[in-house]
């Protein structure tokens, strides 16, 4: 049987199995193994498929652009990228102390990200509105929806102009930020990622077991007991956000002039109680709970429903405290959101600079070749999500600043009717044009390197096409696929950028804001005009593009609730981004690899459980190629012996090898070629995606050349021929199987099957992969990286298949 398993973006059955009448045979709406219909009861005749195999196509594109509910997702993005930095630590060798260290800062970074979104919602709804707004005749004339609380003047207004009312009732917009959050987090959890997974035997005592490739652990793809106690604490972290915000200003109120020395005791109390319960959920969060070597089905049920439901309480508590009578109490100038905003900033700034020591002294023990920014990429990654968390949450608060403020500039100018925002969110919002500047300067820089490669390589493109008749336009549109591949290589340098100016930058908007007090305009007033000119620019452009940046979140959003296009395009995004189990952030978006992987897996199973002398090929393209490698790692050593893989279009070295070098590093696909009776992939040089996997037989002949077959020619022909009239297309990262090299080595894989079955192999099988002391270290590092082979090379692999002809 073949087993294909589509990529990025999705596919249909009538498309993978190239019929327009396919069945299901196993699965749901959601993913399913599906069939042609001649084939449907192919087990029943053998003889029919003696030299060919089974079709069956695995589609999985709904577990991440089905309905359109799914375009709010887009929200938990910061959550999703957080959530990669967990998975980005470099390999380490006996550093289980510096490995615990790394997964409990990222973890804090998540955590504050949470914090800063409902702090965001607290500043909108609490201080914007209920506070500012409604507390000024100014901004609260002509607006009816806010005359049933607004203050009139001398005192005057009904029972809830008063400001802790006010602020009590505002409260319900982040509680039920909160509330949606967890919601989403439970309803997606029962949805996607409770699926059992395969189980099997697993023998803790075994000397090895310590080295296994964590991917192939039977709770790898299982974490309910993890995510349940994260979803607990940073639920309780909203409301505790929402509680301190009330406490904190009906106390500052009542140990002033004039407050009552009884709603201040009960005040310091309740604070207190917020604090305690603050450090339970700190106490959660760094606690170690997840558990891969069996399936952990075990919950946490006091932990689980006692802090957040403790956490309500002191919400409620908060809110009827603020609600008692005080007649004298009257609302002027802004809550004190500076300080909330600037103390998050710099306490990410620390966890991320924390997080890149980690990082570096985990990468120095025993360096893997290729990590990306050598060991840094956790530390880039995090700095990134927390940089969309402060677009998300600055942008909201700017535009309904503005909004509210009619027609000034929210807190800026004579014509001002409230205070605006915080000021340290003006001045990161200012950090942006600088930011996109540096960004643009180097996207013009990769640009130049593109025109300069491929016109390095035109006399290479047209020396692959042997007696081909030249076309400088047809050569110059090949030797530019070929460039543009190439930047995927570039990516770590493209992040270490952002995430380095915008951790500058960042502390910058910290410090101006805690100098002076005042948004950039202000500050430079008594600056030559230039500077002067420059700071009013930057922060007139800032406001406005941290504004545009969430409307164009709400935006992109509504349309993919509309247009079926829009949402499989971010569809694409979380089939990238969300491969790995939530770990660091219970809010991410959920994870479909806890749902596909124990398909294919329980698949694959069962289908060679049933005889033992059937074989399978499990053909993966692009992300499913990801998915096929870690469902093969799910599998027992026999039933491993009955499969091949192959994949193609691939990222598992050239992505995930290099960003998350502890879980595909060279020790961990070399142990995975090992187990398996064999393994071709192919791959091109136009793909922007995929590329060799580097895995090299070199070192013992007998068991054959590298797992890789490629570069192949793309486009297959270079000018019109008699066996192609029409220009053949530059394929990139689509469509390997119409590469007549598909087929042969699909074929080639089923035939080692057949015979390594029979006994009659012509080459001796290559052991099982022995771990090492280091299981995160190559097993052979002292050979030489293969390179991207030149294009001239490409017709020799074409010519000769004999030579990338892999015994696996």
């Amino acid at each position: 049987m073949e087993l294909l398993v589509h990529g990025v973006g999705g596919s249909t059955p009538q498309e993978m199995l190239g019929d327009p009448r396919t069945e299901r045979v196993t699965g749901d709406t959601t993913a399913a193994v599906h069939r042609r219909t001649e084939d449907k009861d192919a087990e029943r005749r053998p003889e029919e498929y003696a030299d060919k195999p089974v079709p069956e196509a695995y589609c999985w594109s709904n577990l991440t652009s089905g309905n359109g509910a799914r375009a709010l997702w887009l929200i938990l993005l910061p959550f999703m990228v957080v959530n990669l930095a967990h998975w980005m630590r470099p390999a380490s060798h006996n550093r289980h102390t510096a490995v615990r260290v790394h997964g409990l800062l990222v973890r804090l970074v998540a955590l504050s990200l949470t914090v800063l979104l409902i702090s965001a919602v607290c500043e909108v709804a609490l201080d914007l509105i209920a506070w500012q707004c409604a507390g000024g005749s100014a901004c609260a004339d002509g607006r009816s929806w806010l005359a049933f609380m607004a203050a009139g003047p001398e005192g005057t207004g009904g029972w809830w102009s008063q400001p802790g009312r006010r602020l009590a009732l505002a409260a319900l917009l982040p509680a039920a930020a909160t509330t949606l959050l967890w919601w989403l987090s439970h309803r997606t959890w029962s949805a996607y990622e409770s699926q059992p997974p395969l189980e099997k035997a697993v023998n803790e005592d075994d000397p090895a077991a310590d080295g296994r490739p964590p991917l192939s652990l039977p709770g790898f793809w299982y974490g309910r007991r993890h995510v349940a106690r994260l979803r607990a604490a940073h639920t309780a972290a909203g409301f505790l956000t929402v509680a301190a915000a009330l406490a904190a200003t009906s106390t500052r109120h009542d140990r002033g002039p004039g407050g009552s020395p009884v709603l201040d005791l009960f005040g310091w109390g309740l604070m207190v109680l917020i604090v305690a319960c603050a450090v339970c959920v700190v106490h959660v969060v760094c606690r170690r709970a997840r558990k891969e070597s069996t399936p952990d089905r075990h919950v946490d049920t006091l932990t689980v429903r006692a802090l957040p439901g403790a956490a309500i309480a002191l919400t409620v508590l908060a809110a009827v405290h603020g609600s008692w009578n005080r007649p004298d109490w009257k609302s002027a100038g802004s809550l004190p959101g500076d300080e909330t905003f600037g103390v998050l900033a710099v306490l990410q700034g620390t966890l991320v600079v924390a997080l890149g020591v980690v990082g570096l002294l985990l990468y120095r023990t025993r360096p893997v070749p290729r990590t990306a920014l050598t060991g840094l990429a956790p530390a880039a990654v995090a700095m990134l999500a927390c940089a969309l968390g402060g677009v998300l949450s600055g942008g909201v608060a700017q535009r309904v600043g503005d909004w509210l403020d009619g027609p000034g500039t929210s807190g800026v100018g004579k014509e001002a009717q409230i205070a605006g925002p915080p000021t340290v969110l003006t001045w990161q919002a200012s950090i942006i044009p600088l930011l996109l500047v540096g960004v643009l300067l180097l996207a013009c820089w990769f640009g130049f390197r593109v025109w300069r490669t491929s016109r390095k390589l035109t006399d290479d493109v047209q020396a692959g096409y042997p007696g081909a008749l030249p076309d400088e336009g047809r050569t110059r549109r090949i030797a530019g696929a070929v460039a543009r591949a190439g930047l995927t290589d570039q990516a770590p340098w493209l992040v270490a950028t952002v995430a380095a100016v915008t951790l500058v930058l960042g502390g910058v908007a910290v410090l101006g804001t805690t100098l002076t007090g005042k948004v950039p305009s202000e500050a430079a007033a008594g600056a030559p005009d230039i500077v002067a000119g420059f700071a009013g620019t930057v922060q007139a452009l800032g406001s406005w593009m941290v504004g545009f940046g969430f409307l164009l979140f709400l935006t992109w959003g509504r349309r993919a609730y509309r247009d079926p296009s829009a949402r499989r395009t971010i569809g694409i995004l979380w089939d990238v981004g969300t491969f790995w189990p939530r770990s660091a952030h219970p809010f991410a978006p959920p994870c479909y690899a806890e749902r596909a992987v124990p398909d294919l897996a329980w698949r694959m199973a069962m289908w060679t459980d049933k005889e033992p002398d059937r074989r399978l090929v499990i053909s993966g393209h692009s992300q499913g190629s990801a998915l096929a490698a870690a469902a093969v790692w799910q599998l027992d050593p026999r039933t491993r012996r009955q499969v091949a893989l192959l994949t193609y279009g691939s990222p598992l070295e050239r992505l995930y090898g290099r960003w998350f070098p502890a879980y595909f590093g060279p020790s961990r696909l070399s142990a995975l070629h090992g187990d398996l009776e064999c393994w071709r992939n192919l791959w091109r040089l136009t793909d922007p995606i995929g590329g060799p996997v580097r895995l090299s037989c070199a070192h013992d002949p007998e068991h054959g050349p590298d797992v890789d077959r490629g570069p192949l020619l793309d486009p297959l022909a270079y000018g019109r021929t008699r066996e192609q009239p029409l220009p053949e297309p530059i394929l990139a990262h689509s469509d390997y199987q119409a590469d007549p090299v598909f087929d042969s080595e699909r074929d080639g894989l089923l035939a080692r099957l057949k015979a390594a079955r029979e006994g009659l192999a012509g080459v001796p099988h290559q052991p099982p992969h022995q771990h090492s002391d280091d299981p995160d270290h190559s097993a052979h590092p002292d050979h030489p990286e293969p390179e991207r082979a030149a294009p001239e090379k490409r017709e020799g692999a074409r010519a000769h298949p004999e030579r990338g002809r892999s015994s696996g």
